[in-house]
C-alpha cells in the first residue's frame, strides 16, 4: 500500500491553496455571496482555475493539464471544504473531467483544464456510482427534456447530458434553460436543466463515463468532508479555549473534553478513509472497495462532528452570523451526495461477498 502521509509537496499545495481561499472566502463574504443572486465567487474560481491552474490536474499534460493525480485534489478538496468555498471545483474539474477523460475528447478537456469553461455533468448530485440515473430523450439529433437536482448548473458553460441512444452529449450551456432549484446547502447550488431541442455532440458512451464521474466524485468528496469537519474541530476547540464561565475557559470543563476528544478521534478515522479512498483512485487498486469504505464512514462522521461543533458553540452557533450553519448544511448535503452511507454499505457488501442475513 502507498503512503497516506502527505508528501512535501502535498503540502505545499495546500498552503498555497488555504492563503488563496482566505484571501477570496472569509466567512462573512461567504455567507453575504449565498445570500445574494449570484451565489457562486467566480473571483475565487478563476484564481483556483485559471491562476493556479488546479482545475487541469487531473488532465494529462499533453491536453493542456499538470498531470497531477487524485491525491493532489484531494488536498484542494480538504481546504474547500474547510472554507466552504462556492466554487463549482468538483462539479467540473472532477466530475466533468473524469466523464471526458472517459470519453478522451481532448477539445473539452482543454477548455476544462485551463479554467476558461466550467464543465457541469447533467446527473443528479444524488446518484450514487452504479446507480440509475435520468436521461434526455433524442428526437432527430435533438436533446428533450427536464434534468433535477444538478448541482452547480447555474455556473456550467458546457453541460454533459446522457441520452437515451446511451450516448453522452455535449451541450452549450447557452443552448439549455437552466433555473435555481431550493437547496440546502446554499455553497453548492442546484439547477434543473431543460432542454427543447438543444444541439448536442456526442462524446462517447454515457454508461462508464458516468460511472467513472460518479466514482471518483464519491471518493474524492471524502476530503471535501474532511475539510468541514477539521475545520469544525478547529473553530471549536479555539471558541472553548476564549470562552469563559465562572472565571475559567469553558474549555476546561471535563465533560467539554470527552466530547472534543470524541470529535477528535472521528476527524483522524475520517482523514484515513479519505486519504485511503484518494490513494486508491490514483493507484487504481481496489478503487470500488475504497470509496465505498469512504463514504459509508465519512457521510455520517462529518455531520456528527459539525453537529458537535454547533452544540458546543452554544447560542452564538445558533445565529445566521456565525458560519458554522453553511458547514452544517454543507455536511448534510454531502451526505446524500453521490450516494447515501447506506447505498455505499450495500455496494461494500457485495464487493466483499458479506451479504445480510
Amino acid at each position: 500500500m502507498s503512503d497516506l502521509l502527505y508528501s512535501e509537496e502535498e503540502e505545499a499545495l495546500r498552503s498555497a491553496v488555504r492563503d488563496l481561499l482566505g484571501d477570496h472566502c472569509d466567512p462573512a463574504g461567504v455567507i453575504a455571496r449565498v445570500e445574494s443572486d449570484a451565489p457562486h465567487d467566480t473571483a475565487a474560481w478563476k484564481a483556483l482555475a485559471q491562476n493556479m491552474g488546479l482545475a487541469g490536474l487531473l488532465v494529462p499534460e499533453e491536453l493542456g493539464g499538470q498531470g497531477a493525480t487524485h491525491r493532489e485534489v484531494a488536498v484542494v478538496l480538504e481546504e474547500l471544504g474547510r472554507f466552504v468555498a462556492p466554487v463549482p471545483y468538483l462539479s467540473s474539474a472532477v466530475v466533468a473531467t473524469e466523464a471526458l477523460l472517459e470519453c478522451g475528447d481532448a477539445e473539452l478537456l482543454e477548455r476544462l483544464a485551463s479554467g476558461r469553461a466550467v464543465g457541469v455533468l447533467a446527473v443528479g448530485l444524488h446518484r450514487a456510482p452504479g446507480t440509475a440515473f435520468s436521461v434526455a430523450r433524442l428526437e432527430n439529433g435533438r436533446l428533450h427534456g427536464q434534468l433535477t437536482g444538478i448541482a452547480d448548473a447555474g455556473a456550467a458553460d458546457v453541460l454533459l447530458v446522457p441520452a437515451e441512444d446511451g450516448g453522452l452529449y455535449a451541450v452549450e450551456a447557452a443552448d439549455a434553460a437552466i433555473a435555481p432549484q431550493s437547496s440546502l446547502d446554499l455553497t453548492r447550488p442546484l439547477g434543473t436543466v431543460t432542454l427543447d431541442g438543444a444541439p448536442g455532440r456526442r462524446l462517447g458512451e454515457s454508461a462508464p463515463a458516468v460511472h467513472r464521474a460518479l466514482r471518483s466524485a464519491a471518493g474524492l468528496l471524502a476530503s471535501e468532508q474532511l475539510g468541514v469537519a477539521d475545520w469544525a474541530l478547529t473553530e471549536t476547540v479555539r471558541y472553548l479555549k476564549d470562552r469563559t464561565q465562572f472565571n475559567r475557559p469553558v474549555g476546561g470543563f471535563q465533560a467539554l473534553k470527552h466530547r472534543l476528544a470524541q470529535v477528535w478521534l472521528e476527524v483522524v478515522n475520517l482523514r484515513a478513509a479519505a486519504r485511503s479512498s484518494a490513494d486508491a483512485l490514483s493507484t487504481g487498486e481496489d478503487v470500488e472497495v475504497a470509496v465505498a469504505v469512504a463514504q459509508a464512514y465519512a457521510s455520517p462522521a462529518a455531520v456528527r462532528i459539525v453537529e458537535e461543533a454547533l452544540q458546543l458553540h452554544g447560542g452564538i452557533g445558533m445565529t445566521w452570523e456565525h458560519p458554522v450553519h453553511l458547514y452544517l448544511k454543507r455536511a448534510k448535503a454531502d451526505s446524500i451526495a453521490y450516494g447515501t452511507a447506506g447505498a455505499h454499505r450495500t455496494a461494500l457488501a457485495a464487493l466483499v461477498d458479506l451479504q445480510a442475513p
